[in-house]
């Protein structure tokens, strides 16, 4: 029997409920103690033996220092996939204390999936990119407050298309309108909306510069080899994920993109639905954002020959080979289901040929 003793942790941000389950029993020790490093220390310095306990909590907004300290005092900690906790469908009560023990019990039986816990340097990374994407979230919604605005006004751009331009800008910063609070209102929104373009342009020249320097220079090199993923895509990609070498194949990838279908399956019949969505969605985003660029007639020009540039032979025969393959998915595709469930269908394709050029594993895809 296992000497292991396991303790789930449920983790908020004043308290965590400690659940506590020795070996060879089923009942488990509860408490709950504040969230502050001395009383996790305090808690696990009660053990003699570090090397026998095992700790687990949920991944969550409090982040990975639980997971740091815990693991600087010699103890193995794993933080779980929430979306992966088995749960059961009758049980209507949910505590912390309930949480905690589960989470014992379920990493005693193995039944628990960990996540893979970034360093302080790509985690450093990582949060630089994301609150780069919510700023461009943000201008975009700023871009739809001005047009709302100008609508409800009657102000039309006189342009032949009223997509947001330099054109376009330059034409709103002129506009004046009678009401004096209104003009406040509008200057207020367009404000608004410089700090967030000028915020935008700041943090995508200090990514930009960041791809440049190690250990970034060369997975982005080689990741920008393939059409349709530049610098700041290969980025999020390379940060999202941090070692493709922990997949052990290319379908794996793709599950941890979320990419591939659902399924509901039963005795002769089989059904397939739409994506899983259960995984990285910054990394998801990206791969349907480059997977459009392969509705495209394979061609090497431009942008992507420029990248291409330096690259070894192999490098560049599989990029040409995934165009001609993620091409020919996507007007396959597109021909029986329309545009976007081709370009999702291409956009997992193209997630395996990611994993084989990262990991070398450049053979032909399956």
């Amino acid at each position: 029997m296992s000497d292991i003793t396991h303790i789930g942790l449920d983790v908020h941000k004043d308290s965590i409920a400690v659940a506590v389950l020795r070996p060879g029993s089923t009942e488990v020790d509860e408490r709950v103690i504040p969230n502050t490093p001395e009383a996790i220390r305090r808690l696990l310095r009660r053990y003699e033996d570090p090397s026998a306990l095992r700790t687990c909590y949920e991944a969550g907004p409090t982040g990975y220092d639980t997971h740091r300290l815990v693991s600087s005092l010699g103890i193995e900690c794993d933080v779980i996939a929430p979306s992966m906790i088995p749960r059961r469908s009758g049980v209507r009560v949910k505590t912390d204390r309930i949480d905690a023990r589960n989470l014992a019990r379920l990493h005693r039986a193995g039944e628990l999936t960990s996540v893979r816990v970034p360093t302080n340097a790509e985690e450093a990374v990582r949060d630089l990119i994301r609150v780069r994407e919510e700023v461009k979230c943000n201008r975009r919604i700023a871009r739809q407050r001005i047009r709302s605005f100008l609508m409800r006004y009657g102000k039309r751009y006189p342009g032949p298309s009223d997509k947001w331009s330099v054109r376009f800008e330059v034409w709103m910063r002129a506009l004046r309108f009678d009401e004096p609070y209104a003009q406040e209102a509008f200057e207020q929104l367009v404000g608004a909306y410089f700090v967030r373009d000028a915020q935008l342009s700041a943090m995508g020249r200090r990514i930009e510069e960041l791809a440049l320097t190690e250990p970034f220079a060369d997975p982005v090199a080689r990741l920008s080899a393939l059409r349709g993923i530049g610098t700041l895509s290969a980025m999020t990609i390379i940060s999202e994920t941090c070692d493709f070498h922990r997949f052990p194949d290319a379908k794996s990838f793709m599950a941890f993109t979320g990419l591939i279908p659902s399924e509901h399956s039963s005795g002769a019949s089989r059904h397939q639905g739409s994506i899983t969505k259960t995984g990285n969605r910054h990394i998801r985003r990206v791969l349907v954002e480059s997977a459009w660029a392969y509705r495209h007639a394979p061609a090497v020009r431009g942008k992507l020959k420029k990248r291409l540039e330096g690259q070894s032979p192999e490098v560049v025969a599989y990029s040409w080979a995934a165009q001609c393959r993620l091409n020919g998915t996507y007007r396959k595709v597109a021909a029986r289901k329309g545009a976007h469930t081709a370009v999702v269908a291409t956009a997992r394709e193209l997630s395996g040929f990611i994993w084989g050029l990262m990991t070398d594993n450049m053979g032909p895809q399956r």
